[in-house]
C-alpha cells in the first residue's frame, strides 16, 4: 500500500522491537508436563512416525503439512529494489508469511536459498516436499523464475505458485472481467495492449488468452517496442508472445486499443497516447511506486476511462493480497496436487462477482461510504473485505475438485464455507478497516501530552500514516522535541501551548460559561485552562478546533476523565464506560465496564449492554451479552447479584437487537456446551462475546490481568459515553497503542451519533 508513510527509522524500529522479525513458532498442543513432552517427542513420536511410513498420506492428519507453506526466494528481483541477495529478501518472505496468516490462517515458514543457479536452486526446494503442503515462490528474476516454477511443478505433487507471475494476473483478470461489463465488451471481443515484458506481463497475457481474449489481440511491449514476429532478438517466453502486426511502437499499438495492461514504469503513459484508445477505454496501470499514468491524468484525457493501479490511494487497486493467501486455503484444504489454470480462472471469477455484490457496511464506511459500490471506480474487492476468506477459497477448491487435482475432496461445500468463516476474527479486519477510513477521511486530532516522548512517537506516525492532523497540546519545545526524533521539518506539526494560545481566551470563556453557576470562579478556570493541558485540550475539541482528543498517558485514567468530564458532556441518557477487546483467533470478547463505574446499578449495566452491543456489531460481531457474576443463576446463592437480575429485567421490557442472559460466572457464559448441557434455559445461542461485569473492581482487574498475560491480544480500554471523540490511554500504552486509540477516535463521530440515538432509545424504553 504505497501511499502510507513512515520514517526509515520507524521502519527499522517496527522490525527490531520486542522479539525481532515479524514471526515465532508456537505449540499447538500442551506442554506444561513430563507426559505432554513425552507424547509431543519420545517415546510417544515413534507412533505417528510408524503411521506415516505406512501411509504418506497421513502426515496431512498428524503433523503441520497440510498448513504449511514455504515462501522462497533467492533475492534476485527483491520489490523494485533489484538483485540484493537472499538474505536481504528475508524481511520481504517474512511479511509475506504473515501476510498468510493474517488473511487465511495459512501457517507460512520464509526460507532464503543463496543461489542464484537455477538447478541448484530447484534441487534444494524440491528435495523440501515432504516438508510443506505447498511453495509459494516470490522475488525471482525473469527468465529464471519461469524455468525455476515450471520445473518444480514437474517434480513435486503439492501446489507451486510463483506469486509475481500468477497473483497478478489473477487480480488483473478479476478487474478486467468486471471492466468488460460495465462497457458491455466480450473477453473475445477486447484488443489488449500489455507494456512490459517481465514475469507478470507475461502470466497475465497467458491467464486473459485462457479466459477467452483472442491471441492475436493481443500486443506486448518491451522497452524496444511492439514484440512481432519479425524481430529476431526475442527469448522463448517473449517469442511466445509475438504476433504479427506492422505497429511497432507502443504509442501506435495503442491507438483503438480497449485495454492497457501496464507492468513496467512510471509515467510511460501519457494523455495524449489515451486519446487514441478505443471508447470507455481500460486502463491498468500498474506500476509501483509511480503508474504508467496516474488516475487524473488519464481521466483527463478520458473521462469515460477505466483506470486501476497497484497503490492504495486510488480506486481499484490491483493488490495480490486479494490472491495468494486464498488460492493457497483452498489448494491445501483439498490437498491439490498443483494450482492449476482451472483455479486460477476460479479464483479471477470469484473475487469480480464479489466485487458485484453489496458491499459490507464496514468495507464502505473505510472505502468512502455507500458511494464504494460496483461500478467504474470499484472494479476490484476491497483487500480488507471479510467475505474474500469465504468467497475465494471455495471457488478455488470446487475448481479443484472439477478439474481433477484434489486429493481429498470436500463432500459438503455449505459446510466448508461455514469452517472459512470461523478461521479468522472479524476484529483483525475490522480494526484495519479503521485506518483504511481514517486514510480516506483524515481528522484533526488533539494530542494533550504534546510533550511526551511517547506520544510525539505517535503523532508522527499518525501524521506519516496519513490517517490525519496531529495537533500537539505542550510547550514551546515541542518542536525542538520533535527534531530530535529525526523529524526533518518540525514546523509541519501544529502545536498548542495553553498558555500563550490566542485560543487560551475562548476555552476559558466556555468553561467558565459551564461552572459559573456551580461556584467555580473565572480566576479558578483561568489556572485550570493554563496549568492542565486535559482542559484546554477538551474545550479545543467542544469549540471545533479538533475532530477527536487523546490524553491519558500522565496520569490515571480516572483523573484524565473527570478532568475531560468537566468540560465535555455524556452522551445524552447514558455515562461513559469502558470496554477492553480481548482478541483470540478463536473470538472476540468485550469486557465492561472496566474504567469508569465502581459499582453500577441495574439501569446502568442494562445501558452498557445496549451500548456495548452496538460497538461489537460496528465491529462485525453479532453480539451475545452476559452478566456475570462468580453465581450462575443463583448457584452458590450470593449477595450483589440483584443489579444483575435487575438489569436483565430491564432489558425485558425493552426492544432490543442482541442476545443476552445473566447471571453466570465466565466459565458458563464461554462455554455454549456447558450452556446446553446443565442451563438448557439460556437464551443465548452460543458463547458469549460481551462480558458485563457487576463492577469496575472485577472488569478492571480482568483487563489488567488477561493484558499482562496476552500482551497485544488486549486492547483498550476503549471509552464509550462521551459525546464528543475522546479517548483516555493507560499509562502504559505504547506509541502503537496511541495511533491506534488516535485512529478510533478520530472515527468516532459517526459512531457518537450513531450511539446517542441507541441510547436515546434505550432511555426512553426504560423510563417507560
Amino acid at each position: 500500500m504505497t501511499d502510507v508513510k513512515f520514517s526509515d527509522t520507524e521502519a527499522l524500529d517496527f522490525h527490531a522491537r520486542g522479539r525481532p522479525g515479524k514471526i515465532e513458532i508456537t505449540p499447538t498442543k500442551p506442554m506444561a508436563t513430563q507426559r505432554d513432552l513425552a507424547l509431543a517427542y519420545s517415546p510417544g513420536v515413534a507412533v505417528p512416525v510408524k503411521a506415516i511410513a505406512e501411509d504418506p498420506g497421513s502426515a496431512y492428519e498428524l503433523t503441520a503439512k497440510g498448513n504449511l507453506v514455504a515462501v522462497i526466494s533467492n533475492g534476485s528481483a527483491i520489490l523494485g529494489l533489484g538483485n540484493l541477495g537472499a538474505l536481504a529478501s528475508k524481511p520481504v518472505m517474512e511479511g509475506k508469511a504473515v501476510l498468510f496468516k493474517r488473511f487465511a490462517d495459512v501457517d507460512s515458514i520464509d526460507l532464503e536459498l543463496d543461489t542464484e543457479d537455477c538447478d541448484a536452486f530447484i534441487n534444494a526446494v524440491a528435495l523440501m516436499g515432504p516438508s510443506f503442503g505447498g511453495i509459494n515462490l516470490e522475488d525471482i528474476g525473469a527468465p529464471d523464475c519461469f524455468v525455476i516454477e515450471q520445473a518444480l511443478k514437474e517434480r513435486m505433487q503439492i501446489p507451486v505458485f510463483h506469486d509475481d507471475q500468477h497473483g497478478t494476473a489473477i487480480i488483473t483478470a478479476a478487474g478486467l472481467i468486471n471492466a468488460c461489463r460495465i462497457t458491455g465488451r466480450k473477453m473475445e471481443e477486447v484488443r489488449v495492449v500489455v507494456n512490459g515484458a517481465g514475469a507478470a506481463a507475461i502470466a497475465c497475457a497467458d491467464l486473459i488468452r485462457e479466459m477467452g481474449v483472442k491471441r492475436d489481440h493481443v500486443i506486448m511491449c518491451d522497452r524496444k517496442g511492439v514484440i512481432h514476429t519479425g524481430r529476431d532478438d526475442l527469448d522463448q517466453w517473449k517469442s511466445a508472445q509475438a504476433v504479427e502486426t506492422d505497429r511497432r511502437t507502443l504509442e501506435e499499438a495503442l491507438v483503438d486499443a480497449d485495454v492497457f495492461l501496464g507492468l513496467s514504469a512510471g509515467n510511460v503513459l501519457n494523455g495524449e497516447m489515451v486519446k487514441k484508445m478505443a471508447p470507455q477505454p481500460i486502463i491498468f496501470a500498474m506500476a509501483n511506486p509511480d503508474p504508467e499514468i496516474t488516475p487524473p491524468e488519464a481521466k483527463k484525457a478520458r473521462p469515460d476511462a477505466i483506470v486501476a493501479t497497484g497503490r492504495s490511494d486510488y480506486p481499484n487497486q490491483v493488490n495480490n493480497v486479494l490472491g495468494f493467501p486464498f488460492i493457497f486455503r483452498g489448494a491445501l484444504d483439498v490437498r491439490a496436487s498443483a494450482i492449476n489454470e482451472e483455479m486460477k480462472i476460479a479464483a479471477a471469477q470469484a473475487l469480480a462477482e464479489l466485487a458485484r455484490e453489496a458491499v459490507p457496511e464496514e468495507v464502505a464506511a473505510a472505502y468512502g461510504g455507500a458511494s464504494k459500490s460496483f461500478g467504474p471506480d470499484y472494479i476490484i474487492p476491497a483487500p480488507f473485505d471479510p467475505r474474500l476468506i469465504e468467497v475465494v477459497p471455495a471457488a478455488v477448491a470446487q475448481a479443484a475438485m472439477d478439474s481433477g487435482v484434489a486429493q481429498k475432496p470436500i463432500e459438503d461445500m455449505d459446510a466448508y464455507r461455514a469452517t472459512l468463516r470461523a478461521r479468522l476474527n472479524p476484529t483483525a479486519a475490522v480494526m484495519s478497516l479503521a485506518f483504511e477510513a481514517a486514510k480516506r477521511n483524515p481528522k484533526r486530532v488533539l494530542f494533550a501530552e504534546g510533550e511526551e516522548d511517547n506520544v510525539l512517537r505517535a503523532a508522527i506516525a499518525f501524521k506519516e500514516g496519513g490517517y490525519g492532523t496531529p495537533v500537539l497540546v505542550g510547550r514551546d519545545d515541542v518542536h525542538d522535541k520533535l527534531r530530535a526524533l529525526g523529524v526533518e521539518d518540525a514546523s509541519e506539526y501544529e502545536v498548542l501551548n495553553s498558555r500563550n494560545s490566542p485560543l487560551v481566551s475562548r476555552a476559558v470563556d466556555f468553561i467558565y460559561e459551564r461552572h459559573a453557576r456551580n461556584g467555580m470562579l473565572r480566576r479558578q478556570v483561568e489556572r485550570m485552562v493554563n496549568q492542565d493541558r486535559n482542559y484546554f485540550t477538551a474545550a479545543m475539541l467542544a469549540l471545533g478546533e479538533g475532530d477527536a482528543m487523546i490524553t491519558g498517558t500522565t496520569r490515571p485514567f480516572s483523573q484524565s476523565l473527570a478532568q475531560v468530564r468537566t468540560v465535555i458532556d455524556d452522551e445524552q441518557g447514558a455515562e461513559p464506560f469502558g470496554v477492553n477487546i480481548v482478541a483470540t483467533k478463536q473470538q472476540t470478547v468485550l469486557i465492561a465496564d472496566t474504567a469508569v463505574s465502581e459499582r453500577p446499578s441495574a439501569e446502568q449495566l442494562a445501558a452498557i449492554a445496549v451500548r456495548a452491543a452496538a460497538f461489537a456489531r460496528r465491529m462485525g460481531t453479532e453480539p451475545r451479552v452476559a452478566f456475570i457474576s462468580y453465581t450462575t443463576f443463583g448457584n452458590p446463592p450470593g449477595r450483589h447479584i440483584e443489579e444483575l437480575r435487575g438489569a436483565v429485567k430491564l432489558l425485558d421490557r425493552m426492544t432490543t437487537d442482541f442476545e443476552y442472559e445473566g447471571e453466570m460466572g465466565p466459565d458458563v457464559a464461554l462455554n455454549y456446551e456447558a450452556q446446553r448441557k446443565y442451563y438448557s434455559f439460556s437464551r443465548l445461542t452460543g458463547p458469549a462475546n460481551i462480558l458485563i461485569m457487576p463492577g469496575l473492581q472485577s472488569a478492571n482487574i480482568s483487563a489488567k490481568l488477561l493484558r499482562a498475560v496476552g500482551g497485544e491480544d488486549v486492547l483498550g480500554p476503549y471509552l464509550l459515553g462521551m459525546s464528543l471523540p475522546v479517548q483516555i490511554a493507560p499509562m502504559t500504552a505504547s506509541s502503537s497503542d496511541l495511533v491506534t486509540l488516535a485512529v478510533l477516535a478520530a472515527g468516532g463521530a459517526d459512531s457518537i451519533r450513531r450511539g446517542n440515538a441507541a441510547m436515546r432509545g434505550a432511555a426512553r424504553e426504560m423510563v417507560g
